[in-house]
């Protein structure tokens, strides 16, 4: 059961870690050659150990057991532990960026953020205790993790939300758009070519659906229909025989990676491939109908809530490589 984790910023927030005190540690005694804990990074005072990096990669592993090619496992696998532990390298930072900023979370805060997990996942201080010790943790460690992100959170609010400045002429200019553009669009015809790959392809798989999906579009672009090559090499059994139709889609009815694609999509254009759940697809929208946006007034709001968040998104990344640049940090992880 993954509970136990209050959703602050999805972004910063990826997972727990085992202990709050993060001060590199004193040398061994001269002469002691056991290893009691490994130092996977160094980021500027502080140490990243080899236990909080596989605790962070608990979940991920279910993901990487099931691949059964042996070389794309153990590629999947360091893959994952490489972006995992450079999360930990930005956690890190922000955490001593804001104390270096002074800034603080006290105990009660702590205690709120709790209390609005045991709410969340409907557990008593018994229930909490218990599924804490099945994920490997002491309360002790869960406050200290649960402190360390909302510091996160708070610096991200007093040391990058300043720089974000939204003017009127922005969210004017962002309506505009919407007007010109895919939000007038409230549903699409659409049809599929489908290159089918396994759950847990290699590079090579990948690359070869790739040239597939490719030259099926060049055969569109040389003037074939979308239907005859969708019949021909679509390994979708259920439309190739009606040329890929898939039929009508309404906003927030298809896959959400697939709708910033197909609701940009004029009458008659072809996109792809686009990664899906069965492998890369390659759209043609047939029909679409449009609808008018409600007054700017209206959506003034919503528009000026979505740049606000998106140009948090972007600050934050550059705020985070300025920090990478000033600070030192020595991975150690082979």
């Amino acid at each position: 059961m993954r509970i136990l984790k209050l959703v602050l910023a999805a972004s910063l927030l990826p997972g727990l870690a085992m202990a709050d005190d993060k001060k590199a540690p004193s040398s061994p005694s001269a002469g002691k050659k056991e290893v009691v804990e490994r130092v996977v990074a160094v980021v500027n005072d502080a140490v990243i150990l080899e236990s909080e990096l596989a605790a962070r990669m608990v979940p991920l592993l279910n993901e990487v057991a099931s691949i059964t090619d042996p070389k794309e496992r153990a590629r999947r696998r360091d893959k994952l532990t490489s972006q995992a532990l450079d999360d930990m390298v930005n956690e890190e930072l922000i955490v001593q960026a804001a104390e270096s900023a002074k800034i603080d979370v006290d105990s009660s805060e702590v205690q709120a953020a709790l209390d609005e997990i045991k709410t969340q996942n409907n557990l008593d201080d018994a229930g909490l205790a218990q599924a804490l010790t099945q994920q490997g943790f002491t309360l002790g460690n869960y406050r200290a993790d649960l402190r360390r992100q909302l510091l996160r959170l708070r610096a991200v609010n007093q040391l990058v939300a300043p720089k974000v400045q939204i003017t009127d002429e922005d969210i004017r200019a962002r309506y505009d758009q919407m007007q010109r553009r895919s939000e007038s669009v409230s549903a699409v015809q659409l049809s599929h070519i489908l290159i089918k790959l396994p759950e847990h392809p290699t590079e090579q798989q990948i690359a070869e659906g790739k040239e597939r999906a490719a030259a099926a579009i060049l055969r569109i672009k040389n003037n074939e229909t979308f239907a005859a090559v969708a019949a021909d090499v679509s390994d979708d059994a259920g439309t190739k025989a009606t040329g890929g139709e898939l039929g009508w889609f309404q906003r927030g009815s298809i896959n959400a990676d697939w709708e910033s694609v197909v609701f940009s999509m004029e009458k008659g254009d072809v996109r792809g491939p686009v990664t899906g759940p069965q492998g890369l697809e390659v759209f043609q929208v047939t029909e679409v109908k449009k609808s008018d946006l409600k007054p700017f007034a209206e959506m003034k709001e919503q528009i000026s809530r979505e740049i606000r968040r998106k140009e948090m998104d972007k600050q934050t990344a550059v705020w985070l490589e300025e920090l990478r640049k000033k600070a030192y940090i020595d991975i150690k992880l082979v």
